[in-house]
């Protein structure tokens, strides 16, 4: 008994699927490697901004400005909302009455850092206006103008109502 001869293929190879899957394994491969170089090499690294000091091979954070609030007892409610910005204090209100700098730093993209310039009103209110995008995540610090005191907190904006800021 005889077996039957097998079929031979015509086709050209190209014509083939798996001559194609082997070379655009490894284009596609390359595309992705030579993009995320680019992507690498073009983007600027930015750094995260804060009152740090190098102290021999250790990096302490400054920690005596946010003491310096929880020593004066400082409370406070932090409205922000549609480009403006609304400070009331319940404890330790300056009595100086000078403007307050309040900062916005972005936690991942320093471009988008900004700082507005909060002055009190005839109530003892401290209010400020801005015309920043702040939908995303911010540390949020407020300083007087002489950088004697500083009260710190990382939150998710905007927020519908005002929150506690107080000294962490």
């Amino acid at each position: 008994m005889a077996h039957p001869s097998p079929v031979e293929d015509t086709k050209p190879w190209f014509k083939h699927f798996w001559p194609w899957f082997l070379i655009c394994v490894p284009l596609a491969s390359m595309f992705f490697s030579i993009n995320y170089f680019h992507l690498a090499v073009s983007t600027e690294n930015s750094l995260v901004v804060d009152d740090y000091y190098k102290e021999g091979r250790v990096i302490n954070v400054r920690l005596d400005k946010v003491e310096a609030a929880r020593q004066l007892g400082l409370k406070t409610q932090l409205a922000i909302s549609d480009g403006s910005v609304v400070l009331t204090f319940e404890e330790g209100a300056p009595e100086s009455g000078e403007a307050l700098s309040l900062n916005f730093y972005h936690t991942t993209l320093a471009a988008k850092d900004f700082s507005i310039l909060l002055s009190r009103d005839a109530n003892g209110v401290y209010r400020g206006s801005f015309e920043n995008d702040i939908k995303s995540k911010w540390k949020i610090s407020l300083m007087p103008l002489d950088q004697t005191w500083k009260i710190q907190q990382t939150r998710f904006l905007p927020q519908a109502k005002p929150f506690a800021f107080l000294p962490e």
